[in-house]
């Protein structure tokens, strides 16, 4: 595999500072360590070779600051210029972005005239990655997609899907701050830890990885399990599966596709050879389609609000409640917990879903960070509010009484919560009603 000609241009406020919403430890450490985590991206969701970085921009304000708290415990401002030579040693250039006004500091427009400016470059950059969830930058990506060019979107939260739409790769919050832990990036939700092995360079393990899988699929008299396999795979290849995150292409679903093999047909689950197995069932209908009321039905089609039962929002909000009262707070660590506990009790949701209630509750004013920890009945009403927000600030139409459908039955059952009552799943089939409700027994 060759090199990819990569030019990186971060919005260091906007992106450290959503971050630190979701997580103050490993926002630190984002911002400490740069050179480790541009290590690890330099192979992540790169399915035509390694990033090589040709221009690495960091854009900071260094009068900024977010709100944090001393060795005492007490308030105190942590200023972004105390950054600046972490970034300087990990080889970018550093952009100094005073802000104008109260609320602008120009990076985004001085982001915009510098990737304009490297489209005519005499060197042909290949992929341009643009760390912001800021949405002024969709003419930008508009105009490198004119251009033929590959573009990646580092978001730190939840960004309008106009923007995220037009990008090739998005690398969410949950996925970047995995990246900077070093941690798999999996778009997967699959969780299997890897064995002990040999490691391999890519190009080696990704012909070991095509002479497995080939061997397992020519050999096979019934459809394969793709989690299963998957698990084989991490284990006799060694971390280079998480490192390279499949190999540069993002999923183990795409590493196999990949391999052009032939005949071949994959389910959510499970992979076969047409010309030789007999096709698996569809699976039972499980989990049907949420019917979802008309404003929420907007709301999940315009914002990516999961789509799940009315019967599990409240298990969700509960079982988060729990994960930050038990647990030091980390949310890679939190996500696949509470993915893992809500499975145990029947509900189950993707880590994807879990993640973005998260995120949600975070920007919504609650974070599951803070001390005392929320409740759950906190944790509904400022997931809920920030759903509000994103759909008007995206400018989703909502009258008063639509906006009432949704809010309504979370505070009813915000009020259950603190009187003590006790939550019961209901089975999956129970679709009807709000998507954002709270079951009360």
């Amino acid at each position: 595999m060759g090199h990819v000609r990569t030019a990186f241009f971060l919005d260091f406020d906007n992106v450290f500072s959503g971050l630190f919403k979701l997580d103050p430890e490993v926002a630190v450490q984002f911002a400490t360590e740069p050179g480790l985590w541009l290590h690890r991206l330099a192979t992540t969701l790169t399915p035509e070779g390694p990033r090589r970085w040709l221009i690495l921009r960091c854009y900071l304000n260094p009068a900024g600051w977010v709100n944090s708290r001393d060795t005492n415990g007490e308030p105190a401002r942590l200023y972004f210029s105390r950054f600046r030579p972490s970034f300087v040693r990990a080889g970018f250039e550093v952009i100094d972005c005073p802000r104008y006004n109260a609320t602008k500091n120009a990076a985004d427009i001085r982001i915009v005239v510098d990737a304009v400016d490297a489209l005519a470059d005499e060197t042909r950059y290949e992929e341009f990655v643009i760390a912001s969830g800021d949405s002024d930058m969709t003419p930008l990506l508009q105009r490198l997609r004119r251009a033929d060019r590959r573009t990646m979107i580092v978001s730190p939260a939840d960004a309008a899907e106009a923007f995220t739409a037009i990008a090739d790769q998005l690398l969410d919050s949950q996925q970047l701050l995995a990246l900077v832990q070093g941690e798999p990036v999996d778009l997967d939700d699959f969780d299997n830890g890897a064995g002990n092995s040999p490691d391999f360079v890519p190009d080696e393990a990704y012909e070991q990885f095509r002479a497995i899988v080939t061997a397992d699929y020519e050999a096979a008299d019934t459809p394969l399990n793709m989690a299963a396999l998957a698990y084989r795979l991490r284990s006799e290849l060694g971390p280079v599966v998480g490192t390279s995150n499949w190999f540069g292409f993002g999923s183990f679903a795409r590493a196999l596709e990949t391999l052009e093999l032939p005949n071949l047909h994959m389910s959510q689950h499970l992979l076969w050879d047409d010309s030789r197995h007999e096709a698996p069932e569809p699976a039972s209908p499980g989990t049907p389609r949420t019917v979802l009321p008309e404003p929420v039905e907007r709301l999940a089609d315009q914002l990516s609000l999961p789509r799940l039962p009315r019967a599990w929002w409240p298990s969700i909000y509960e079982t988060l409640s729990a994960y930050a009262h038990e647990h030091r707070f980390n949310l890679t660590q939190c996500t696949s917990w509470s993915r893992d506990r809500l499975r145990d009790n029947g509900v189950p949701v993707s880590r994807g879903a879990v993640a973005f209630v998260v995120r949600g509750t975070s920007f919504g004013g609650y974070p599951l960070h803070r001390q005392p920890p929320p409740t759950p009945a906190e944790i509904a009403s400022a997931f809920v509010n920030n759903v509000l927000s994103r759909a008007e600030a995206a400018q989703i139409p909502f009258t008063e009484d639509e906006a009432s459908a949704v809010r309504s039955p979370v505070r009813n059952a915000g009020d259950g919560c603190r009187r003590g009552r006790a939550i019961r799943v209901a089975p999956a089939d129970r679709t009807s009603g709000e998507a954002l409700s709270r079951h009360r027994s």
